[in-house]
């Protein structure tokens, strides 16, 4: 009885470890009596007891394979070392179980020889800013050279380009000679500048500087024409205001029929008035000049 129930106990194991479920993004490999049999992917799978076998359990999620440092020469003979990392994803399991033995070591192998040859065709400046283009290179290489092991290389990055100390020395002084370069052509085009600037603002102060004269002349003028004007009017104003007074006063003199001696004596007076104290010579009519003499007489009389 026990016997019977050791050999049900064996049977359910065996048959247990004969069924077998594949995860997501995996896949194995099976082989039968040490021969490629098939090529399990997701779901539930059995197998025969004993002749059948899972040889690999791949992935097929995308993976990433860091490789140090690999030492490569430019073209100008300048040794540096360069550290890759590379994306690469399983694509056929059967080939990358059956293509090659270590994929990862012949991977890493080849991207280094791929390198080498890209860098050796290319100068120290080249290198340098030539990133994009030897990853698109490295990666074209690498992806024909591992397809027959089920492997496709989508990128190929270069982590760091490592030069040697004396030329990583000499970059930096370049750097800052250029920097300090550049400093020197702002300083020079700020005060550059800054004149022009300065200029412009002199040539405006003197154009305003201009204008504004010229409004005030403008204005001094127009204020000496108006003063001009209105003396003008003042004085035609008096003269026509002592024009009217002559002539409202020999009007009064012939209203109060005035005799010839007193219209000569007025006519006198406005001589007199005519001259104002400025004419140097007054010509007098002769019947006025008699006049003038009586009127002279009887001033000296009344003085004694």
């Amino acid at each position: 009885m026990l016997y019977l129930i050791g050999l049900l106990v064996i049977v359910v194991i065996v048959l247990v470890s004969c069924v077998n479920i594949v995860p997501q993004a995996r896949a194995y490999v099976v082989e039968r009596l040490g021969g490629y049999q098939t090529t399990w992917e997701v779901g539930i799978h059995f197998k025969m007891p004993f002749i059948d076998r899972v040889a690999r359990r791949v992935t097929l999620k995308e993976q990433v394979a860091d490789f140090p440092p690999q030492p490569v020469i430019t073209k100008d003979n300048v040794t540096m070392r360069i550290d890759t990392v590379i994306f690469y994803q399983i694509t056929d399991p059967k080939l990358y179980a059956y293509g090659v033995d270590n994929p990862i070591m012949a991977i890493e192998n080849l991207s280094a020889t791929t390198l080498r040859n890209i860098i050796g065709d290319l100068e120290l400046d080249e290198t340098l800013t030539s990133r994009e283009t030897i990853n698109t290179k490295m990666r074209a290489s690498l992806d024909t050279a591992t397809d027959p092991w089920g492997i496709k290389v989508n990128r190929v990055e270069l982590k760091n380009i490592i030069p040697p100390s004396e030329i990583q020395d000499a970059m930096e002084r370049q750097m800052k000679a250029e920097r300090e370069k550049r400093e020197s052509i702002l300083r020079s085009q700020g005060e550059k500048e800054s004149a022009i600037l300065v200029a412009q603002g002199k040539k405006e102060a003197a154009i305003l500087d201009a204008e504004a004269e010229k409004q005030a002349a403008i204005l001094r003028a127009e204020a000496k024409k108006e003063a001009m004007i209105r003396e003008a009017e003042g004085q035609a104003e008096a003269i026509k205001t002592v024009q009217q007074a002559n002539a409202d006063g020999i009007r009064m003199l012939n209203e109060a029929s005035a005799s010839k001696e007193v219209l000569q004596l007025k006519s006198l007076e406005a001589f007199g008035k005519a001259a104002d104290g400025k004419a140097t010579k007054i010509i007098i009519p002769s019947e006025i000049q008699g006049m003038a003499g009586l009127v002279k007489s009887v001033s000296e009389v009344i003085k004694e």
